[in-house]
């Protein structure tokens, strides 16, 4: 039997019983379309979390002053005058592993520009602050290091004061006032969305450190120390190198707890992206199930078809004249793999569709994952000749004599 003539007699075996070999095909169908889908949702959710983790900052370790517990009570960085700007040299100087620092003084204040005010965090910092925390500058310059020299008033806008303050208008050049102080914007900054804790990121104002130090808060001391390590690897021990090197600074007795904290939020989306990992493989196993029960479907269908066709007389003539076994079980090999392919077919399209759909109603970034669309038509072929190969086996060892005498 050559190839076209098997290809036909599959289709008209299968078109003679269409209700049958439909919800035979519903079943692979349903099962390509559910791992499309559960695979396309994973990666959104899993390039979600990564993007919090890039927005987190380049390799980022944070040292924020004030001890976990001072005698008991947990103390917060602000007004906690246990960093200086001499540890964020010698850490720079003296921590190889450490490849950028930036001194930070943060709090909120009222902005006003002309009639319109907005109450938001600011942060007063070194530029190396943008590199470290992946900040991109949309329009204008950022703040220079004569900058932090000067104190100069000068700062960098996100883009949700933009909106508050200027609207349409081009904020750079402009001056706004903070506390009654006059500040010019130089630069604006790529928005960058909300915090993995739901913080918008884009409410918020940079300046030169000392700046803020001396005309805002009228401080000598950091809120926190903010670095980047040279390698991924390295966070956790630079980390404890900074926390040794500061110990040794503050002449901190083994006994005496620290007077710092070094904060690992990366440890928090590291274990997220994990668990949304082990989720998407949890989702993906239980919609494979589908394809499972599919496979059981067609088994059953071929099954069936065998023990009606032994008793036609096309399939006993066929068998009686000395049809090869080879060409019988290809004959049914054919069919089940026919059912299998419209399935994937159409389970690949239901797919799709549902990939969009899920991405409008979610309103994530969906990427239809090719990798997961061929995987899936390759494994509904396998499904079919898996499934197939026991009714096909059975029909080509059919002994002749009984299909003669079969009713």
């Amino acid at each position: 039997m050559n190839r076209s003539a098997l290809l036909k007699s599959a289709l008209l075996a299968l078109l003679r019983n269409k209700t049958r070999s439909l919800l035979t095909v519903l079943g692979i169908t349903i099962g390509i379309a559910a791992v499309i889908c559960v695979v396309a949702v994973g990666e959104a959710g899993q390039a979600q979390v990564e993007q919090q983790l890039n927005n987190l900052g380049d390799n980022f370790v944070w040292i924020e002053a004030g001890g976990r517990a001072v005698n008991g009570v947990r103390t917060g960085s602000h007004g906690t005058p246990t960093l200086t700007l001499e540890d964020a040299v010698a850490i720079r100087r003296q921590i190889p592993l450490i490849k950028a620092v930036s001194p930070n003084v943060d709090g909120s204040i009222q902005v006003i520009y002309g009639n319109q005010n907005w109450f938001t965090g600011y942060r007063g910092v070194s530029p190396e602050y943008l590199d470290i925390k992946r900040w991109v500058v949309d329009q204008g310059a950022a703040f220079t290091p004569d900058d932090v020299d000067n104190a100069a008033d000068v700062c960098a806008i996100g883009r949700t004061v933009r909106e508050q303050l200027f609207g349409v208008e081009d904020p750079i050049g402009k001056v706004i006032r903070l506390n009654g102080l006059p500040c010019k914007v130089v630069a604006t900054l790529v928005p960058k969305g909300l915090s993995m804790s739901g913080q918008d990121q884009d409410d918020t104002i940079l300046m030169p450190y000392t700046m803020v130090q001396k005309k805002i808060k009228g401080v000598t001391w950091l809120d926190d120390i903010l670095c980047s390590a040279v390698s991924q690897d390295a966070v956790k021990l630079a980390g404890q190198e900074a926390a040794a090197l500061l110990r040794d600074r503050h002449h901190l007795r083994p006994e005496m707890p620290d007077d710092f904290n070094i904060r690992n939020p990366e440890d928090i989306i590291q274990a997220q992206l994990a668990a949304s990992r082990t989720l998407t493989v949890l989702l993906v196993t239980i919609a494979s199930i589908s394809l499972l029960v599919g496979g059981i479907g067609i088994m059953n269908v071929m099954l069936v078809s065998v023990t009606e066709r032994t008793r036609t007389p096309i399939s006993r003539v066929r068998v009686a004249v000395g049809a090869t076994e080879a060409a019988i079980r290809l004959q049914f090999l054919g069919e089940s793999v026919m059912l299998s392919l419209v399935g994937g077919t159409a389970g690949v399209l239901l797919g799709i569709v549902g990939t969009v759909v899920a991405g409008r109603t979610l309103e994530w970034p969906m990427k239809l994952s090719l990798q997961a669309v061929l995987v899936a038509a390759l494994f509904s072929v396998a499904v079919g000749v898996f499934f197939g190969y026991y009714p096909a086996r059975k029909a080509s060892l059919l002994d002749p004599i009984e299909a003669l005498r079969a009713e």
